[in-house]
């Protein structure tokens, strides 16, 4: 059994969702104080010189002993589902999507269900997301798009996933890492609000800071990385409130506080 799938049954079998378990995590870590054993196994002088590529490879050592499952906390078990939920994650926090795709799809589960589902019908359940018009919308075409051009199934490759309406790199991203298991760059707010603190970024442009963490990262990691990201993110290293104390890349990070 492959390890996402391992996860996902035992998930099932202690009843907790993806969700669920990725803030489960993260508060476990900011109880554990990991980040005291992890940032002191290398000497302030060896951080300082490391090259942006080791720098990388240090932080997915130590994300990945923080955050030991790097999971995606939008609940999905279809391509096409993730696809959808992801597209309703714009401007949407992710537990807000969860609850409104519970009822989004187990009213429609194949793509032929949204390729053909009223358009108001939708709209009232995704309405809690924000912007439900446009993100209805682009759900339904999309759908009428993969049912058409693609034989009803979710392209393996980023050129063919631009083409759907709503689907950005983002999305496409997330797909090619969580279904097709590729190497994947998500860079989202926390991936790119991070990835600058830490010094492998030098930009909030999405495309550029995907660029950027390409040619550093492991490409088996890459994936997993960004998931890691956003747990951080929540967890410990907040856009207002970040708590540097608790960071377990806090010797490496180059605006974060020291002490």
């Amino acid at each position: 059994m492959k390890r996402s799938a391992a996860l996902a049954a035992y998930r099932i079998l202690v009843g907790v969702s993806r969700y669920d378990h990725a803030v489960i995590t993260s508060r476990r870590y900011r109880k554990s104080k990991i980040f005291s054993r992890l940032s002191d196994r290398i000497p302030a002088k060896d951080v300082n010189s490391m090259t942006k590529k080791q720098t990388a490879e240090e932080s997915v050592r130590r994300l990945k002993e923080a955050y030991p499952d790097a999971i995606c906390s939008l609940e999905s078990t279809q391509p096409h589902e993730l696809l959808i939920a992801t597209r309703l994650s714009a401007q949407c926090t992710d537990a807000r999507v969860n609850i409104a795709t519970k009822v989004l799809f187990d009213r429609y589960h194949t793509i032929h269900d949204f390729a053909v589902a009223d358009l108001a019908d939708v709209e009232s359940i995704v309405h809690p997301c924000g912007l439900y018009k446009t993100k209805a919308r682009d759900i339904i075409a999309m759908c009428q798009m993969l049912e058409r051009d693609f034989d009803s199934t979710v392209p393996d490759e980023m050129e063919k996933l631009l083409k759907l309406p709503g689907i950005g790199r983002k999305t496409a991203n997330l797909v090619l890492g969580d279904v097709y298991g590729k190497p994947a760059v998500v860079c989202d707010t926390h991936c790119i609000r991070i990835t600058n603190h830490i010094g492998l970024t030098d930009t909030k442009d999405p495309l550029k800071c995907e660029t950027q963490l390409r040619k550093l990262l492991p490409p088996e990691e890459s994936n997993d990385f960004c998931h890691r990201l956003v747990l951080h993110g929540r967890a410990v290293c907040k856009a207002r409130n970040p708590q540097c104390q608790d960071c377990c890349l806090k010797d490496i990070c180059k605006t974060g506080k020291k002490a």
